[in-house]
């Protein structure tokens, strides 16, 4: 009875699954989901229920998730945006959390207790974190409500409405420039090759799945491509077995990656050469979105 289904994407245990899975899978018990917010700036998603556990992405102020079960500090989850399934620590979400209206449009902002820039930050949110705004004060846009806070101001210039999409994906990524890289980061804190390709799509409005193959298999129309690596195009998506990176031009690639443990731009061909030699193998696919 068991179906083959992705661990990653699927909220199933030999112990506990959603209910709406009964019968695609084994589990002694089948549960309904909560429906939860994440209230804080961001949070790790691990595969196992403990602080030393694999980061496998992080959940975004404001993020809605489907809560299954929590224990010990740990929430058992399943993000909305992306469907991806892990445990968040459980004093990250909160149910009944206001809906946001807007989405952090710069790279990172701070969140001050009042209209001024010289008070002390209650914290710093990333490039998509999504607020609930209530008005404007001046150079400020009021937070109905911020975590444990009962209002919070960030710089208006600094939102925009959730509505609002960047019109060029591929300068979104740029912004990324030299952020360091992370395995399972998705903040200008730090992120990796699937977090910064996901960020920026969904920056211009495009879903996405989260790692580097489902990205392959979901997204854009494959492009021809030889050696000589000619005729592609800004924002064509180029894939190798685990990796994945946005062209800025024709000839040039933008990255996160472990060889500078950054974000890297370096031309297309010695990321090519490089790479086959000592990491990800040949280039897989090269996918164009239009």
């Amino acid at each position: 009875m068991t179906a083959i289904l992705d661990r990653r994407t699927t909220p199933a245990r030999p112990d506990l699954a959603a209910r709406h899975l009964l019968g695609q899978v084994e589990a002694r018990a089948f549960v309904d989901s909560k429906p939860m917010r994440v209230v804080v700036p961001s949070a790790p998603l691990r595969r196992e229920p403990r602080p030393d556990a694999p980061l496998d992405t992080e959940a975004l102020c404001g993020e809605e998730v489907d809560l299954y079960e929590s224990f010990e500090g740990w929430a058992w989850v399943q993000l909305r945006s992306d469907g991806y399934v892990g445990y968040l620590p459980d004093d990250a979400l909160r149910p009944g959390a206001a809906a946001p209206t807007h989405r952090v449009s710069a790279l990172r902002t701070f969140v001050y207790p009042g209209p001024s820039m010289k008070l002390p930050p209650l914290a710093a949110i990333s490039l998509g974190a999504g607020v609930s705004v209530s008005h404007e004060a001046g150079d400020f846009a009021v937070l109905s409500e911020f975590g444990r806070f009962s209002t919070g101001y960030v710089f208006a210039g600094h939102v925009a409405p959730l509505a609002t999409a960047e019109t060029d994906f591929v300068a979104v990524a740029e912004r990324f420039l030299n952020v360091p890289y992370l395995w399972g980061g998705k903040t200008s804190l730090g992120l990796d090759c699937s977090g910064l390709t996901q960020l920026a799509l969904a920056a211009a409005g495009i879903a996405s799945p989260r790692d580097s193959d489902m990205l392959e298999a979901a997204l854009g129309q494959p492009v021809a491509f030889d050696d000589s690596l000619r005729d592609l195009k800004r924002g064509d998506l180029v894939f190798w077995k685990g990796h994945v990176g946005i062209l800025t031009d024709p000839d040039t690639l933008l990255h996160a990656t472990a060889y500078t443990m950054s974000v890297y731009s370096e031309p297309l061909r010695t990321a090519r050469d490089r790479i086959l030699a000592k990491s990800f193998g040949a280039i897989t696919s090269i996918k164009r979105l239009s």
